[in-house]
């Protein structure tokens, strides 16, 4: 399947894996690849610039194949190395970054000067027409059913999507509750060049998560995900726990008054319990509405092929045959 994305990135699918704190290694980055998609490195958990220098060299002896790096740029009393990070991605030789939160402006020269495709996500229309003025040469348009931080505006992708065809020139591929051929689909029905999956490839067998973080997404259903920290304006979707329901409690009880610090216990620094220890009580993590449909923990190449071929299918004997 060609489209603007594939060719955009040099890939054989249009399906991108989205950049997931302490999931986004590059095992996974490597597996994604190699099956025809964009695999994505993050960035933030590497850290630091020699780490993230390392992974890359560890990727690549993984994969001969275009893979990228997730970079979040986040508000933070004390920022990572930003700069530091963008160098390590210019001298690891990746070719493609995707962007997250804040506006990457002050780092596009660096990366177009680089020759770098740039994806910025983004949650809302009028964030993706900023990505493409300052210079991004794509958007991944994130919905409000998205695992992690579908900001403010609460708009679903049946909207967002064609909303977003309606005003960019510039390619887009969806984001948020992505899974299968049929959001394959879909999102090429809406105006999208293809599709990110973020929760999705955390049930695969390369995932280097614990086996109970996978385990978890198969137990849950489309219900079970909650939006924490919306009085903070900061909200993100993740998937219900105790920790979860202490942290909505807090939330209650202290309305418009609540700060970050009254909820540390729930949010700060739980990810490598999570996904490395596999305590899924340690406190509140991203996932998806996605959930709900899947099932399953193929290998990344099952997962790809299966989608591509139900694709094939869905196109040319379901919406041709009507």
């Amino acid at each position: 399947m060609k489209t603007r994305i594939t060719e955009l990135l040099g890939i054989e699918h249009p399906i991108i894996q989205g950049g997931m704190h302490h999931v986004g290694y590059a095992e996974l980055a490597a597996a994604v690849s190699n099956a025809g998609g964009l695999g994505i490195i993050t960035g933030l958990t590497q850290g630091t610039p020699e780490k993230l220098s390392a992974e890359i060299a560890r990727c690549k002896t993984m994969t001969d194949k275009p893979f990228g790096v997730n970079i979040t740029f986040l508000p933070s009393m004390t920022p990572p190395d930003y700069p530091g990070l963008i160098q390590a991605v210019i001298d690891g030789g990746v070719k493609v970054v995707e962007t997250a939160g804040n506006n990457p402006a002050p780092y596009m020269p660096a990366l177009k000067e680089a020759g770098i495709v740039v994806i910025h996500k983004c949650t809302a229309v009028r964030h993706a027409l900023k990505a493409q003025s300052v210079g991004c040469d794509a958007v991944s348009v994130d919905g409000f059913e998205c695992g992690g931080h579908p900001g403010e505006d609460d708009i679903p992708n049946f909207i967002l999507l064609p909303r977003a065809a309606d005003e960019l020139t510039i390619p887009f591929v969806s984001s948020g509750g992505m899974a299968d051929a049929r959001s394959l689909v879909a999102s090429l029905a809406m105006g999208a060049e293809g599709m990110n999956m973020g929760t999705r490839f955390i049930a695969t067998q390369e995932a280097p998560v614990h086996e109970n973080v996978k385990t978890a997404i198969l137990a849950a259903t489309e219900l079970d995900t909650r939006l924490v920290m919306r009085p903070l304006r900061n909200t993100e979707r993740v998937l219900n726990n105790p920790a979860v329901e202490r942290l909505l409690e807090k939330e209650k009880a202290l309305g418009s008054d609540i700060k970050i610090e009254d909820i540390l216990p729930e949010v700060a620094g739980v990810y490598p319990k999570i996904m490395k220890d596999g305590d899924m009580d340690a406190g509140a993590w991203s996932c998806g509405m996605v959930a709900g449909l899947i099932h399953d923990v193929p290998t990344v190449k099952e997962l790809i092929d299966r989608i591509m071929s139900e694709a094939d299918s869905l196109i040319k004997e379901r919406l041709a045959g009507l």
